[in-house]
């Protein structure tokens, strides 16, 4: 701009080249120190009585641990004398065949029984209701010593036309073997909890994912298993595995049908060495509790794949935890040596 432009403007208009900074807030004045920035230390929260709990679990921990080792009652060396021996063993199996077969067709009569329970059919949804009604109300033992009586009250079987022709009929005494009336009747009560677990999860699916898969177009079979049943996975696992955790312990009362699992076995070897009682029931608790665990650990596993499609980021595993935790305590050493020198 020239020099006559330049005039020909009121200075007003004129924009400053460098505009002054606003004033400062009024308020009480701050000391800046002239030297360089000085960290302050930040003091954690004190949790005195956390520690104080923590102590008292240890030492009611190591008072338990200490009773059971030194305790001469419990025959440690009797216990490891028939930990392993091939009749323990063999109940082993015989219970691991009874939770397997039961397993499975427990979850498939649930998963029957919970789309009947949906199903649009009256008919159906009674007949389901009252099925699961009827075997939660009943105690196991008493379904299995209802089913290795049976041949008491029908000797054949037979399937055909109601109040017409048989066209297969076979000897219940013959084919109902003490491996069977256990499977059957464990199958039959767990199949009643099952299908809850089974219908709480379907429910709990959104029922937009429904309305979504029927816009795909896709039919109702698909809709099911591949959009539907996979999410219901997320809320059926937790509860299914917590009851097969039962089933496990549920078969003990297969030794009441003369199937000799663990516990049968236990309990027979306790009648013949009936000094070795003690023992022999922690074999049978301690095998529980492995099973039990294998279970458990299974479980965490199997939530874990399900949850990829829910989480940002699916839980670590136990090893990666101990490597975070091995990784972390490396830092810290490193940090003191450090900070020592």
């Amino acid at each position: 701009m020239s020099d006559l432009s330049r005039a020909a403007v009121p200075p007003e208009r004129l924009a400053p080249a460098d505009p002054a900074p606003p004033d400062p807030l009024p308020g009480p004045a701050v000391d800046t120190p002239a030297g360089p920035a000085h960290d302050e230390r930040v003091i954690p929260l004190r949790h005195p009585w956390r520690w104080v709990l923590t102590a008292l679990v240890l030492v009611l921990v190591a008072q338990l641990a200490h009773g059971l080792v030194t305790n001469p009652f419990f025959q440690w060396g009797r216990f490891r004398y028939w930990f392993l021996r091939p009749i323990i063993l063999h109940g082993l199996g015989v219970t691991l065949q009874v939770t397997a077969l039961s397993a499975v067709f427990g979850l498939v009569g649930g998963i029957v029984l919970a789309l009947a329970r949906m199903s649009r059919s009256p008919v159906l949804r009674v007949v389901s209701w009252t099925y699961v009604w009827l075997l939660r109300s009943v105690p196991l033992i008493v379904l299995l010593l209802f089913l290795a009586n049976f041949s008491a009250l029908y000797r054949t079987v037979s399937l055909g036309v109601p109040f017409g022709p048989h066209f297969v009929e076979f000897d219940e005494a013959r084919a109902a073997s003490s491996l069977v009336v256990a499977v059957v009747g464990i199958s039959l009560n767990e199949a009643a909890y099952a299908a809850e677990v089974v219908r709480g999860g379907l429910l709990s699916v959104d029922q937009g994912q429904h309305e979504a898969a029927a816009a795909l177009g896709l039919p109702r079979r698909y809709q099911f298993t591949r959009i539907i049943f996979p999410q219901a996975l997320r809320a059926i696992v937790p509860a299914y595995v917590n009851q097969l955790i039962g089933l496990v312990k549920s078969t003990s009362l297969v030794f009441y049908v003369s199937l000799l699992d663990v516990f049968g076995r236990v309990e027979t070897l306790g009648s013949t060495y009936p000094s070795d009682i003690v023992p022999l029931l922690l074999v049978a608790t301690v095998w529980y509790v492995v099973l039990t665990s294998v279970v458990s650990v299974a479980q965490f596993y199997v939530e874990r794949y399900f949850s990829r499609g829910a989480l940002r980021t699916v839980p670590p595993t136990p090893w990666q935890r101990l490597r975070t935790a091995v990784a972390d305590l490396r830092a810290r050493a490193r940090l003191a040596t450090g900070a020592a020198r």
